[in-house]
């Protein structure tokens, strides 16, 4: 691995991410000068355009996305992955920003590594290290900063923000768990392209879109396309191009880059205010997230040479 694909890998993984926290803002944006826009229409129109984008591109690419449906449990794995993986992550989400605003919404959806740590520590019995303890100390403290703003017996932040917010931070937990059986043998571009079309296809017949009675100006259109395009379609293809150029636990350093760009462009184009509390917490959870991926790597390697001993 050259330099220079390293360089090239950091800047599509950083790139990438800096565009999911740019669709954040435009859905806030979608938000505030559309009120009849509700979080389960953008979700929808997001997914089944996206995912058919994705599956299309993956044909073109010889990806031969169909061959998934060939075998039971990778079928049932991308259904599983679409309403359990994507729909919290992106549905709740979009709910966060909604009710809130979009810096706060992908700062605590940022939590989600932390719940794959738990995850891994209930259930495959593998005890967090020392950086892990800390990381989530910290994680924990910058939480609390946000939520309370530093008075304990108040919240400085509506429940219903907490509540979806956690849910989407529960959600990047179940996205990354539940497709990494699969994702070796159908490809990134597969998987992902069937679970969006799945979840939003599953939400239409929960609350046809079509029925929701809406107005729809050009510049809200644009930002409708900018949150298709730039904000899921471009991001996917350029982070997945990257882990040919770099290590998962480097691209997964990026996501960092993600609540960072949804704050700054929150605050010079939404005007939204945000105390020093909420800087402070969400530096102390940004740098938490960084420590954990930094010992990703061992966590795996572990489990590795678990699953390999018991298997001799």
């Amino acid at each position: 691995m050259t330099q220079q694909n390293h360089l090239r890998g950091a800047l599509l993984a950083s790139s990438a991410c800096i565009l999911w926290g740019i669709s954040g803002v435009a859905a806030s944006t979608l938000f505030i000068n559309n009120p009849h826009l509700t979080a389960m229409w953008l979700t929808q129109v997001r997914m089944i355009s996206a995912g058919l984008i994705l599956l299309v591109w993956g044909m073109v690419a010889g990806k031969h996305p169909f061959k998934i449906w060939h075998h039971r449990h990778a079928a049932w794995t991308a259904v599983s992955y679409g309403l359990l993986g994507l729909i919290p992550v992106q549905l709740c989400y979009f709910e966060a920003v909604r009710v809130g605003n979009a810096p706060i919404a992908t700062i605590i959806q940022f939590l989600g590594p932390f719940i794959i740590s738990i995850y891994y520590f209930l259930f495959k019995h593998v005890t967090p290290s020392r950086i892990e303890l800390i990381g989530m100390i910290m994680a924990f403290i910058g939480t609390l900063l946000i939520v309370t703003h530093g008075h304990l017996n108040s919240l400085a932040i509506s429940p219903v923000i907490l509540f979806w917010g956690g849910l989407s931070a529960i959600g990047v937990a179940t996205n990354t768990l539940i497709p990494r059986t699969i994702l070796p043998k159908y490809g990134a571009l597969t998987v992902t392209g069937w679970g969006l079309l799945i979840a939003g296809l599953f939400l239409t017949l929960l609350q046809p879109m079509w029925r929701v009675h809406l107005t729809i100006t050009w510049p809200q259109l644009g930002l409708l396309i900018v949150i298709i395009l730039l904000g899921t379609v471009a991001p996917f293809l350029m982070f997945a191009r990257s882990l040919s150029d770099i290590l998962p636990t480097t691209a997964s350093l990026m996501d960092a880059f993600e609540p960072l760009a949804a704050t700054v462009f929150s605050i010079t184009f939404l005007n939204v205010q945000l105390t020093s509390f909420d800087f402070i917490g969400g530096l102390l959870i940004i740098l938490a997230v960084m420590a954990l991926s930094l010992n990703t790597h061992k966590m795996l390697h572990f489990l590795r040479r678990r699953r390999a001993h018991s298997s001799s």
